[in-house]
Parts: C-alpha cells; sequence; structure tokens
C-alpha cells in the first residue's frame, strides 16, 4: 500500500447510535476504517431524519483532492444501528478515542444486541 492509499480513509463499519435520555434521543454517525485505523464521527442530531439529510463527504479517489458527499441516508441502510443507554453510550464514546482493540469492539456489539 502506498502512501497515498494509507492516507484515503476508506470506512468499512457505520455506526449510527442512539441514546435516549430524559426527554429527547440523541443520534450520533461514526466511521471506522479498521485497515487503516481511522475513525471519523458526526454528532449533536436529536432528531433522526436530520441526521438522514446530513452530507458525509467523502474522497473520490486515494490522495485526490476532490470529494462529493453522500447523504447519510445511503449508509443508513449498511449501519449498525445501536440503541444505547447512558452507561453503553459512554463505553462506545472512550472505545472510539482509544487505540483499536477488535475484541473490545465485538463484546460491545453483543452486549447491545
Amino acid at each position: 500500500m502506498n502512501r497515498r492509499q494509507r492516507e484515503k480513509f476508506i470506512p468499512s463499519t457505520w455506526i449510527i447510535a442512539a441514546k435516549q435520555s430524559e426527554a429527547h434521543a440523541y443520534y450520533v454517525l461514526y466511521a471506522i476504517d479498521w485497515k487503516r485505523g481511522g475513525r471519523l464521527s458526526w454528532e449533536g442530531w436529536h432528531l433522526l431524519e436530520d441526521l438522514l439529510q446530513f452530507h458525509i463527504p467523502i474522497k473520490r479517489k486515494a490522495g485526490g483532492r476532490k470529494t462529493s458527499s453522500q447523504p447519510a441516508a445511503k449508509i443508513a441502510k449498511h449501519a449498525l444501528f445501536l440503541h444505547l443507554n447512558e452507561a453503553q453510550f459512554e463505553e462506545l464514546e472512550r472505545l472510539f478515542y482509544q487505540p483499536f482493540s477488535k475484541k473490545r469492539w465485538r463484546v460491545l456489539f453483543k452486549s447491545t444486541r
């Protein structure tokens, strides 16, 4: 894999996490690239409809400068949709910002289903 290919972020896992708090839900979109160890997140939606209308910037080529956007509604078809409580959401946030461990992620996915 050359330098440009390493720099390109290609998400292999999409996660839509919904945290239900007292009065409303809170939605977060996560993208994980397992091969290169990259991760991105977008957060701050209180309505699922608003999240699905969000356009996610995606690079067209490895190392390319041109980007296009893709609506989150297309990604939602392939995403893992997790309904989390406060403790599970904090665990997801903690895992997201630590070095990758596929074993920990599998344990989290099993506990949320």
